[in-house]
């Protein structure tokens, strides 16, 4: 468990292999909520490597001092996030703020 956002990690170790790999990842908020998004890759046993690049938001609820994950969401694939930026640069673009 993590206290501090910067240290929460999608990280993921097993018998000695890390199987999810953290490229890079984002604060989109902070606070009792946090939202992140990853950016990693999953480990590839059969062809002994990291497969592609992968995107993942997921929100933390800090309870008791630490960050527990409360929801996910995978992008599925590179055409998903970019049809993603389409619609929110679109609505971003539509609002006065």
């Amino acid at each position: 468990m993590a206290s501090q956002v910067e240290e929460l990690t999608i990280d993921y170790e097993e018998g000695g292999i890390l199987l999810t790999k953290e490229i890079d990842k984002e604060v989109l908020s902070k606070g009792a909520w946090a939202t992140l998004i990853f950016r990693y890759q999953k480990w590839d046993a059969a062809k002994e490597e990291y497969g592609k690049d992968n995107y993942m938001i997921r929100r933390y609820r800090k309870i008791r001092g630490e960050y527990v994950p409360q929801s996910k969401f995978n992008i599925s694939s590179p055409k998903q996030a970019n049809k993603m930026i389409e619609i929110l640069s679109r609505w971003v673009e539509d609002t006065d703020e």
